[in-house]
């Protein structure tokens, strides 16, 4: 089966065409311990065996304001490199692949040491940060409860 075109994206690596999407989150009742932050990729046409990532950082709208980073195209296509490298056939049908990333192969992943980020009040805030990054803080969850992903100082 494969992945709904609906919230997915599309990356180019290495000449071939990928959707990569971040899983739905878990029910609040069913996340009792940490869950982790989890990207899904497959092959753009004629998917074959999914790629399962996960990342040694929480969900963005994790509700215990653990730290997490932007998923960002550098990310995705290093994970999928590195999956290549361990054996993942993208277009070979069959079970998931599971690649699972430590905070230390991050910096590798990313090229650049992570930016993490923590939950605040109803956005994000650089990790270590404080009153001063309020300005630079991201949005995620509106006041009226709707998710925007942008800063609170764009229109």
């Amino acid at each position: 089966m494969a992945m709904p075109r609906k919230g997915s994206r599309l990356i180019n690596v290495d000449g071939a065409a990928f959707r990569w999407r971040i899983r739905r989150r878990p029910a609040h009742w069913r996340d009792e311990n940490r869950s982790p932050l989890t990207v899904t990729i497959e092959r753009a046409e004629e998917p074959g065996c999914v790629l399962v990532v996960s990342l040694p950082c929480a969900r963005p709208d994790n509700w215990r304001g653990e730290r997490t980073i932007a998923v960002r195209p550098a990310l995705v296509a290093g994970c999928i490199r590195r999956a290549i490298e361990q054996g993942w056939n993208p277009g070979r049908p069959g079970s998931a692949f599971t690649l699972t990333v430590t905070e230390d192969e991050l910096t590798v992943l990313l090229g650049e040491p992570p930016q993490y980020m923590v939950p605040f009040l109803w956005g994000m805030i650089p990790e270590g940060g404080g009153i001063r990054d309020l300005p630079r803080c991201t949005e995620i969850w509106s006041r009226d409860g709707q998710s925007t992903g942008r800063a609170p100082s764009d229109p």
